[in-house]
């Protein structure tokens, strides 16, 4: 008889894992309190508008192209993918912003006109950052981070030498270029990750690869065609659902979980794979004896930013903006400080804008544009309705400045998005937006650990274990677990 497997959370972890284990021919059930799967991947809908309310950006496509062909699927079979032309806009003042182009050439030639002899060392820093992509996603990233011993062999020494680990993202930035606006571009990437540049280690210049090489792609309809698509995928493998339904407890017995309490009701399992957000999992599913941390441990551990969202829609079309657009007319350090050193609503924050609807008409009414509005803010900060306006109003202030496009007698309506809202719909940790932060202290074995330590069949994925935050490491992140259960119970 096949093993039972209870999933916890149906985010892009929890469907990879859940995926991946019915595969190989175990009994999976995905349980979530959410309506529908995605996780922070959620759509919020609104007058013929439609939003993408967490993850915008598709990165590394060979990722999700490997998941689906694991299942014998092509991704275009799947949701109509299309590469942008212009992956962004970086604005640092109303008259200079700077398009970058799906063209490397355009890409070559706008490095060279902002500092002679870059467009040479872009290609150099660039091939080196190739070679930490391929190294990363040719076996390293997968590591389950258990133990040390898995990246004692030669290939892996070489990898990690390779890999710049010890460096840091702004020091092998600066080695490279002197101009400010190109050290931004550069290290705007790695702020996904939730730390500044200086903290990160250098090895996550792959994602500079990502971007400026592999290019910005967007599924049409948004990303939860994305998340459609894996659970058609995982339904064809047979994982069942259970959307709606809140985990109260984790029943352990004879040093095992031996099932879920869900509506007040034991719902048995022979292995659980805690996919949700790991700190709530470990701290309030578990009995205290069998938590994989302790209250402290979690305290000490450095969040990822929160993020203030805004999702507005926009009674005309917008000039001056393309679908991904950054806003770094602000000292980022300063930004920096205020969401790590010095946590506190941000005096004069860097924004994110995206106008998807320049790219998919279908998501927004005829002759209207749908803003997704982002700010990064620290962690555990006080969420009030006083806040939200004041920043909503910074927010469109500022899109009128840099665009020269008076928007506010424009706007159908303002959605906000913020801490209280990642702790009620995703119970996120102070209430997290992207997970852990990617420092070295917190990176591969020193991240948590996917596998309990007192339970034998208890594991972890998501964003808060190996590899990290992100749409594509959360897929990786149940495919690590799904191996380490069958390594274990086959």
């Amino acid at each position: 008889m096949s093993k039972k497997v209870a999933v916890i959370g149906a985010g892009f972890a929890g469907l990879s894992a859940a995926t991946y284990l019915a595969k190989q021919g175990f009994e999976v059930t995905v349980i979530d309190k959410l309506k529908k799967a995605g996780g922070r991947a959620q759509v919020y809908n609104n007058q013929g508008f439609s939003f993408d309310m967490g993850p915008s950006w598709y990165w590394m496509p060979d990722v999700f192209e490997n998941y689906f062909n694991d299942f014998g699927y092509q991704v275009n079979q799947l949701y109509e993918l299309i590469k942008l032309d212009t992956s962004y806009r970086v604005f640092f003042n109303k008259k200079d912003a700077i398009d970058i182009s799906s063209d490397w050439s355009k890409i070559e030639d706008v490095f060279e006109s902002i500092e002679i002899g870059s467009a040479k060392k872009l290609n150099q820093f660039i091939k080196a950052a190739q070679q930490k992509y391929e190294i990363a996603l040719d076996g390293f990233i997968e590591k389950p981070g258990i133990s040390l011993l898995e990246y004692i062999s030669v290939k892996s020494l070489m990898g990690a030498f390779q890999l710049d680990l010890f460096k840091s993202v702004k020091s092998l930035v600066a080695s490279h270029f002197k101009h400010p606006k190109l050290r931004s571009i550069l290290e705007f990437p790695v702020l996904f990750l939730g730390a500044m540049p200086k903290d990160i280690p250098a090895l996550y210049t792959l994602m500079n690869y990502a971007d400026l090489k592999l290019g910005t792609w967007y599924p049409m309809g948004g990303m939860s065609k994305i998340v459609e698509a894996m659970v058609k995928v995982a339904k064809n493998q047979g994982v069942k659902f259970q959307f709606g339904k809140v985990v109260q407890q984790i029943v352990v017995e004879n040093n095992l979980a031996k099932g879920l309490i869900i509506d007040d009701e034991l719902q048995s399992a022979d292995i659980i794979v805690g996919a949700a957000d790991y700190q709530h999992v470990d701290q309030y599913l578990l009995p205290k004896a069998y938590q994989n941390y302790t209250h402290s441990y979690w305290e000490k551990r450095i969040m990822a930013p929160s993020a203030l969202l805004y999702y507005i829609g926009l009674n005309k079309k917008i000039k001056g903006l393309e679908h991904h657009n950054l806003f770094f007319d602000e000292d980022f350090e300063i930004h920096g400080k205020e969401i790590y050193d010095y946590p506190k609503w941000p005096s004069k924050p860097q924004m994110y804008v995206s106008v998807a609807s320049k790219t998919d008409t279908a998501i927004a009414p005829k002759n209207c544009d749908a803003l997704v509005g982002l700010i990064p803010v620290a962690v555990d900060l006080e969420d009030t309705p006083a806040v939200r306006k004041e920043y909503k109003n910074k927010l469109i202030h500022k899109i009128e400045k840099l665009t020269g496009v008076e928007i506010e007698p424009d706007i159908i309506f303002v959605k906000s998005y913020a801490h209280k809202d990642f702790i009620q719909d995703y119970n996120a940790y102070k209430g997290n937006a992207y997970g852990l932060a990617n420092t070295l202290k917190q990176t591969a074995v020193l991240k948590p650990k996917i596998k309990n330590a007192k339970l034998h069949n208890l594991f972890y994925a998501g964003q808060l274990t190996v590899p990290g935050p992100g749409v594509p490491p959360a897929l990786i992140s149940g495919k690590i677990v799904a191996k380490e259960i069958v390594k274990l119970f086959q």
